[in-house]
């Protein structure tokens, strides 16, 4: 499965990082930035959550 940002909906509150912070980060600019796009089986939950936790929808799975 992959995580997909929506940079345009992206606000940088940061709940997703908290979520998976093994997937994704703030850059100094408060930007979201994917470490990786592709989640394996075993940041499957983290990546679930950060999906679920995002106020604006700005990321999905696919």
């Amino acid at each position: 499965m992959n995580i997909v940002l929506d940079r345009a909906r992206c606000e940088g509150h940061g709940l997703c990082e908290e979520a998976a912070p093994q997937l994704m980060h703030l850059d100094d600019d408060g930007e979201l930035v994917l470490d990786r796009e592709r989640v394996d089986e075993a940041d499957a939950a983290a990546a679930h959550a950060a999906v679920r936790v995002c106020p604006v929808a700005a990321l999905r799975l696919a």
